[in-house]
């Protein structure tokens, strides 16, 4: 890397860095932000930075770990609970607004019908990255309102899939345009066939011997490697890295590994696709907002006329109540960073001219950035539902139980959550363990708990309680540290081995904490008792009595709520 790369790098940090944490205090969101990071440091505004082709093949890899996250999320028992909506709603609003778009591109605007073909349906995606974070900031993630946006978001994430293989088909010179299309479709179904039948007896079978090597830093290497492997094998027989990402992210999504796998590729991610965002703010010429913003106002406002024309109809029609199908319409009008991929990848093909690409790029970005607007009107709508109070006790009592630690003590755990039907899931570092209590039919899955982005993934920001069995003194008390400050309403229940333990813990802010060698010890003390023909009442008493003396220690709220 040369000096002036390197500068360059630092330069969009620093912008990001700034800017970012700002437009997310102006409840613009994060890709606002990296957006306008980009502006600001571009070519068309200060001119710090005009290397921008080498920077957008670079961050190019944001959008292929974001297409592996996606398919590792898109689990097809997920899909088949809400088939309805994801394969009703969600279709018929992507191909009608997509045929909407490009029959008005093409014979209003004059612009050739290979272009048309690709501009409808790219610009029929909303931004999945955006609506998600909202959606979270808002905390309406699990009510109808939410659910119905994410199976929108989930068919538009799927439709990406035929679309990315589409582009370079409609570069070619060969055939006319629907048989280009038709041969997307068979050579997406085609591969994917294929590359899952492959996975399924290679890439399960070698994730676990890596697992039991017991090496983090190995697992990380084979993460990036199947992904970024993946991604080049679909490149070289014609297809986008972003689509093989797609299909490695589907292959695991079904694995116990796939929790531990996304933890260690979002930090990348993360990074990587911010970078995205930035190199598509520095190719925004911002001369053609200043030479007409009256025209590109209307374009952004007819976008957003026509998604709010077709999908609102569309909800009622499926059965989507009237609040809820106006704020899922709202909070899905914009156009998304996928319509943003696939025109810069258009335009690297020839697809789309270079005027014509800037027209687009503008569209979608001006539209991304009317969103918050747009998110806090739906927002407004759906809070005015009297049903509001109870979809968020629901929320609450329906949220799930985590174990951190699956051996013995996590096992019997879950054991008894079982028998009272309640719902959990388990990790556990052991691949061994992970692959027995599976086979088992239990909720387990692989990984390290200590690391943020993995807890995260299994759902611990809305879980009521996380219940921490490890067998090492020094993990444990890091793990409470760590879900006291990432999750403070959550209710820790922690495992030690003494009582000068069980006061640190307590003291760090777990919610309930146990000695297990107290607990082992009445046990003992129970069953000794019980033979010497002690009455059952005075052995529970003193027994009861013992053990409130020896907690007392820690005070007696903690010990009431263990």
């Amino acid at each position: 890397m040369n000096s002036y790369m390197l500068i360059d790098l630092i330069l969009l940090l620093v912008a990001a860095v700034v800017i970012v944490p700002l437009a997310q205090s102006m409840r613009l969101g994060a890709v606002p932000g990296f957006l306008l990071a980009g502006v600001l440091v571009g070519p068309y505004a200060l001119g710090l930075i005009d290397n921008v082709s080498e920077i957008s093949h670079f961050s190019e890899i944001g959008v292929v770990l974001l297409l592996f996250v996606i398919g590792i999320e898109l689990k097809p028992s997920v899909l088949w609970n809400i088939r309805r909506l994801v394969f009703g709603l969600g279709l018929l609003q992507v191909l009608l607004t997509g045929i909407l778009i490009s029959l008005g591109v093409y014979y209003l605007f004059d612009i050739p019908l290979k272009a048309a073909v690709l501009i409808g349906p790219a610009l029929a995606l909303s931004s999945t990255a955006f609506v998600l974070q909202l959606l979270r900031e808002q905390k309406t993630f699990n009510s109808t309102y939410g659910r119905t946006s994410v199976a929108v978001l989930l068919f538009q994430d799927l439709a990406v899939v035929p679309l990315l293989a589409l582009v370079p088909l409609l570069a070619s010179t060969e055939g006319d345009v629907g048989q280009n299309v038709g041969l997307a479709l068979l050579e997406s179904l085609i591969i994917l066939i294929l590359v899952i039948v492959t996975g399924r007896y290679f890439l399960h079978p070698l994730l676990h011997r890596i697992a039991r090597s017991g090496n983090p830093e190995v697992f990380t290497a084979s993460a990036l490697l199947i992904v970024l492997g993946t991604a080049t094998i679909t490149e070289h027989i014609g297809l986008s890295m972003a689509m093989g990402a797609f299909l490695a992210g589907l292959l695991i999504s079904d694995s116990s590994y796939r929790h531990q796998v996304t933890a260690e590729i979002q930090p990348f991610r993360g990074l990587l696709l911010g970078l995205f965002f930035m190199s598509m703010g520095m190719s925004l010429n911002l001369n053609l907002l200043v030479a007409h913003p009256i025209r590109a106002i209307l374009l952004v406002a007819l976008l957003i006329g026509i998604k709010v024309v077709v999908l609102y109809p569309l909800a009622r029609l499926l059965g989507v109540e009237k609040r809820n199908g106006l704020a899922v319409t709202l909070i899905l009008a914009q156009g998304g960073e996928f319509a943003l991929v696939l025109f810069a990848l258009a335009f690297q093909s020839g697809v789309l001219p270079e005027a014509l690409f800037q027209q687009l790029l503008l569209l979608v970005l001006l539209s991304m950035l009317a969103t918050p607007a747009l998110a806090e009107m739906a927002y407004r709508i759906y809070k005015k539902k009297d049903e509001m109070e109870g979809l968020e006790t629901q929320n609450i009592v329906g949220s799930p139980i985590v174990i951190a630690g699956f051996g013995r003590v996590g096992r019997r755990i879950g054991q008894v959550l079982q028998r009272a039907d309640k719902p959990y899931v388990a990790l556990d570092s052991d691949a061994l363990v992970v692959e027995r209590e599976r086979s088992a039919g239990h909720p387990v899955f692989y990984g390290d708990v200590r690391q943020p982005e993995l807890l995260k993934a299994v759902g611990a920001a809305t879980a009521k309680m996380i219940i921490i069995t490890l067998n090492d003194t020094h993990a444990t008390e890091e793990l409470v540290i760590t879900l006291r400050a990432l999750y403070p309403n959550a209710q820790l229940y922690a495992r030690g081995h003494n009582l000068q333990q069980c006061k640190e813990l307590q003291q760090l802010g777990a919610f309930g904490v146990v000695s297990e060698n107290l607990e082992a010890s009445l046990e003992l003390a129970r069953m000794v008792l019980e033979n010497c023909g002690e009455d059952a009442e005075a052995r529970e008493k003193l027994l009861q009595e013992f053990r409130l003396a020896y907690y007392g220690n820690m005070g007696k709220d903690e010990f009431s709520g263990r």
